[in-house]
């Protein structure tokens, strides 16, 4: 087409009529290009921007970017899942001796693909379209939350700002925006719920305005019990807000947040097709002394030792006797793998069961609205076990005898370790609140699963479920064992790029750049 164009832009026609190469250019269009005028015609010019958004939030493509982003961190020290192979002769993340190079993914992914892209669409949107501008604030908050609870101080509300380039928020300052971003979201949404402008974008929702609503009530909710210890008055009132906003929260488990892929979940490879990731001996732990059902559509049965399910100590350094890293990883790849319903590409971001026990903890702390704590708690439960297909929800619920077991190496008993809590299943009126609690964490962790980002976050601020601690700690002293890592030091781009900025944002941060410093939120304060 393009050389017939050229040729026909240079002859006389018939004799009719000359036309000149460049009255014809408009016709001479590498077609594999496409204009902004032609964007616009669908909307595409925004539209095209949520999908990385989407997959962003954790990258899913290519596995390798979701395996430092966030699994060689967050779902290992959440007590979830670690690796049978022992990277880089073992110091590593998961042994607190901090790779730099893996944890630049779990800054730049968000900043490069998340951030730049809400920017773009607010640039476009927030006059004329404000549903679209809302959408875009509640993924910047259901992504960037994430970000702050594993570094603490961010760049938020300055980000793109050119007077202010570079400028962190306090972790305060950027919850105090996050809820600001999802007033401005619901406000939006709720004046136009039946606008169809979303639809051919929407990873989640089919461009269900009320669903994200729901969605942003129920995240106003996450954050607000994320902040109750450290600010109670601030998180009550958020936290009402959410319980009382006229859309509601998740209800049913059709209203869990899930981002809608083509590829299998990153997990899939790198646990089927590399064999880097297995079942973490703390659900072991707490699945096999439950005897919970959902066991087996978390994980397969193992294939190299015998039981249910097996699962492998957290930070285990290359042991001795071990000539290389496969030869002790070909003795634990063979303990659980995640079984393949997880392997979807039906990627989970937020259930409903979590926040059915968000609001089991809202009406401990007294919040208006919460309901009843037994009832919330125990519905928790029924959507988790519904959710995975699991049986026997109700025996499971009754149950107030059996408590976590003990932990067995068949491989290296050296590692074997007495189980770390005597909780019980069955809620206790009687019970204290911080037994209460211990209850409600315990099986909101377990509903989480595989979503380790929110299950570590909750085991900082609360202490439960109880984990074991890492084999090996090769922190140097700046991690305390027994208090596990609390969170991931300002990575090495930002330390080069913006110096000044990583500089305040350790001043904000209230101590040392270093894995042991608290966040704000996290305050080591009882939970009551």
């Amino acid at each position: 087409m393009k050389n017939i164009n050229k040729l026909f832009s240079c002859v006389v026609i018939l004799g009719l009529f000359v036309t000149s190469c460049s009255d014809l250019e408009q016709y001479n269009i590498n077609d594999k290009n496409i204009s902004d005028e032609q964007l616009e015609v669908d909307f595409q010019h925004v539209g095209s921007k949520y999908k990385p958004i989407f997959e962003s939030i954790y990258q899913y493509s290519p596995a390798w970017s979701y395996q430092l982003q966030q699994n060689l961190n967050a779902d290992v020290y959440s007590g979830y899942l670690t690796n049978p192979r022992p990277f880089v002769a073992g110091a590593n993340n998961t042994t607190y001796s901090l790779v730099s190079g893996w944890n630049n993914f779990i800054w730049s992914v968000p900043y490069s693909n998340v951030m730049n892209n809400v920017k773009s669409i607010s640039d476009l949107t927030k006059d004329d379209f404000p549903t679209l501008y809302g959408t875009a604030l509640i993924l910047k908050v259901a992504a960037m939350h994430r970000v702050s609870d594993v570094f603490g101080p961010i760049v938020y509300s300055n980000f793109g700002d050119l007077t202010n380039p570079g400028v962190y928020d306090s972790q305060q300052e950027a919850y105090n925006a996050f809820f600001t971003d999802l007033d401005t979201a619901v406000a939006n949404l709720s004046a136009n719920l039946d606008s169809p402008r979303f639809t051919a974008f929407d990873l989640s929702y089919g461009g269900d305005y009320k669903q994200w609503v729901k969605l942003a009530n129920s995240l106003r909710l996450r954050l607000a019990i994320r902040i109750s210890k450290v600010d109670p008055a601030k998180a009550k009132i958020e936290g009402e807000k959410a319980l009382s906003q006229a859309s509601g929260l998740m209800v049913g488990n059709e209203d869990g947040f899930f981002v809608n892929g083509t590829l299998d979940h990153p997990l899939s490879v790198i646990d089927n097709s590399w064999g880097d990731i297995r079942m973490n001996a703390s659900m072991e732990s707490i699945l096999t002394g439950y005897s919970d059902s959902r066991a087996n559509s978390y994980f397969d049965a193992p294939t190299s030792v015998s039981g249910s399910v097996k699962g492998v100590r957290g930070g285990l350094p290359l042991l001795s006797g071990y000539a290389d890293e496969l030869e002790q990883k070909a003795d634990y790849i063979g303990f659980s793998a995640i079984n393949d319903g997880i392997h979807t590409p039906k990627v989970q971001l937020m259930t409903t069961a979590e926040v059915a026990f968000l609001k089991a903890e809202a009406a401990l702390r007294g919040w208006s609205g919460a309901g009843d704590a037994k009832a919330n708690y125990e519905m928790g439960i029924m959507l988790s076990f519904q959710q995975h297909g699991a049986s026997g929800a109700a025996a499971y619920i009754a149950d107030n005898t059996s408590k976590p077991s003990d932990y067995v190496d068949p491989v290296n008993p050296s590692n074997n370790i007495a189980a770390m809590s005597t909780i019980t299943i069955a809620w206790d009126a009687a019970a204290t609140n911080e037994e209460k609690l211990e209850k409600i964490i315990t099986q909101k962790w377990i509903a989480m699963f595989p979503e380790g980002q929110e299950a570590w976050s909750e085991y900082r601020r609360t202490g439960y479920p109880k984990i074991f601690p890492v084999v090996s700690n090769q922190s140097g002293g700046t991690v305390d064992t027994n208090i596990q890592i609390r969170r991931i030091p300002f990575v090495d781009s930002e330390k080069s790029t913006n110096a000044e900025g990583v500089a305040n944002a350790t001043s904000l941060l209230g101590g040392a750049d270093n894995g042991g410093t608290r966040l704000w939120w996290d305050t080591g304060a009882p939970n009551f």
